[in-house]
């Protein structure tokens, strides 16, 4: 029963409790208990909204920043990405295999905000070696979910 609760509230974590217990053919309070459970274990850590910020009136910037860090001794990459994620401007951090350690992906009001950030907080932490920043143009997908689709004219046509 996890693993199908969890497909299913990733993608509409607005689903009630009632409509997950129907589809899954469960009780009600046996879902509940599965999820208030699954939440204390901390298998489910949040729930979010996805936004297309194109469609509002509301200016941001997306980047994906590269970092590549030089290892404290015993430390690991542990201790540099926590530090890093503990920055507001930061919706998160990976770690990569390739060419570069970290993959820190940020928002902020505009370019010169997340310029400033990544040269006065990111490049000056001790580890950081580099960094190559990249701004998001656009999105066309985001966590599974298609943007700005194009509405399609699902109306039958009538010739007069």
């Amino acid at each position: 029963m996890r693993e199908k609760i969890l497909s299913i509230i990733e993608k509409n974590s607005r689903i009630g409790i009632n409509e997950l217990a129907v589809m899954l053919g469960e009780d009600e309070l046996a879902v509940a208990n599965e999820i208030a459970a699954m939440e204390e274990e901390g298998v489910i850590c949040g729930y979010h909204t996805l936004i297309d910020w194109e469609k509002t009136n509301i200016e941001t910037v997306s980047a994906l920043i590269e970092v590549t860090v030089t290892l404290q001794r015993g430390q690991g990459f542990d201790n540099i990405a926590e530090r890093i994620y503990q920055y507001p401007e930061v919706n998160s951090v990976y770690l990569i295999s390739g060419g570069y350690d970290l993959l820190v992906n940020l928002e902020g009001k505009s370019l010169k905000e997340v310029s400033s950030f990544v040269s006065n907080k990111l490049s000056t932490l001790d580890s950081v070696l580099s960094t190559a920043t990249h701004f998001v143009l656009k999105k066309y997908k985001d966590h599974g979910t298609i943007l700005g689709k194009k509405r399609i004219d699902e109306r039958e046509k009538f010739v007069l």
